[in-house]
Parts: structure tokens; C-alpha cells; sequence
């Protein structure tokens, strides 16, 4: 049984250098969507030879990929090399989002923080010659998690 203290281990790290991963994204757009009645309208006008798309949906998520879609076909390009983010026209809301990505990007690396200082912490007491389960006791873990994430090494 994983328990709460236990399971941010389960989480992936944060790779430590972006600039190497196999990313391919080549073209970054913008699209602002406006809500009238109970249709979005998504505008995209960041686009070659200044054009401009105007899509619409009756959802945030039917609208975005509409956009998406009619960029694509466009600009005659692969999903895996363009980027787009969506902003709501109305500023009030882009603020409360914004607030809400940046609140979560802050609770991703304060995992981060915390599973580098698991494992530091647990090296550092193995190496002092503690014990897996007290070492798992101290740290709020399991002594098998302990064993998982600092391996003895026999020497």
C-alpha cells in the first residue's frame, strides 16, 4: 500500500536540462477565445502572409482543437512541430488561469524539491549507518521505498 508521503516518489522528476530533450516544436501560436451566448470564438491572427483564422465551437475544448485544425491544414504542418496556447479574451479569466498554471507549476517543483530531499536525505543516513527502517520511520516511508530509492551498494 503506497501511503500519501510515499507516493510523490511516484511521480516523474522534472528533466534536469530541457534544452536536451527530443523536442521538435518549431512554431508557437496564440489563440483568444471569446465566449458569445453559448459559442466560443477562437481567433488566431499570429499567423504567415498575416492571416488570421476564426473558428468556432460550443465547447473551450471543441473550439481549441477547431483552431488547431485550421492552422494545421493552413500552414501545412505536423502536430508534433507546433505549440499553441489559448487565452480567454476576457482578462478577469486569463488572470484566475494564469494564477491557477502558476500555482501548479509551483507544486511541481516543490515535488521536485521534495524527492530531491528524500533521496538526499536518505543517502546521507545510509551512509552514516542507519538502518532502512529507521531511516523509512524518520522520513515518513516505507524501509522497501527507502531500499528502492538509495540502493546498498556492497563494497
Amino acid at each position: 500500500m503506497t501511503t500519501w508521503s510515499d507516493s510523490i516518489l511516484d511521480q516523474p522528476d522534472i528533466p534536469k536540462d530541457l534544452d536536451h530533450l527530443p523536442l521538435e516544436i518549431t512554431t508557437n501560436y496564440h489563440a483568444t477565445l471569446t465566449r458569445t451566448g453559448k459559442r466560443w470564438t477562437a481567433t488566431v491572427d499570429d499567423l504567415p502572409d498575416g492571416h488570421i483564422i476564426h473558428v468556432q465551437g460550443t465547447t473551450w475544448r471543441e473550439t481549441a482543437d477547431n483552431a488547431m485544425e485550421r492552422v494545421f491544414e493552413l500552414v501545412n504542418c505536423t502536430p508534433d512541430t507546433v505549440a499553441f496556447s489559448f487565452t480567454p479574451a476576457d482578462q478577469e479569466a486569463a488572470d484566475t488561469i494564469k494564477t491557477v498554471r502558476t500555482a501548479r507549476a509551483a507544486r511541481l517543483h516543490a515535488e521536485q524539491a521534495e524527492r530531491d530531499a528524500l533521496r538526499d536525505a536518505a543517502r546521507t543516513l545510509i551512509d552514516k549507518g542507519w538502518t532502512t527502517r529507521d531511516i523509512g520511520s524518520v522520513l515518513g516511508l516505507s524501509h522497501q521505498r527507502i531500499s528502492q530509492i538509495v540502493p546498498r551498494t556492497n563494497t
